[in-house]
């Protein structure tokens, strides 16, 4: 909810909100992201590039993708 509210989100809740997102990049639709899942639809997604990007700090993220 603090990172809706810090990038201007605050017309959802959290469960709209993680629903979305789960919509927008869970190709298989399990209901689950795995990391593939989450960083192609990330990628895909400039919106959802840009929340993410403002939103964390993804440094140990990119280190775990550089290092296969």
């Amino acid at each position: 909810q603090a990172i809706q509210a810090i990038n201007g989100h605050t017309n959802m809740t959290a469960e709209e909100f993680t629903n979305v997102i789960f919509q927008k990049i869970d190709v298989n639709n399990d209901g689950e992201l795995t990391l593939e899942e989450f960083i192609t639809g990330v990628e895909k997604d400039k919106d959802l590039m840009e929340l993410i990007t403002k939103s964390f700090d993804l440094s140990n993220v990119l280190k775990v993708i550089q290092s296969g």
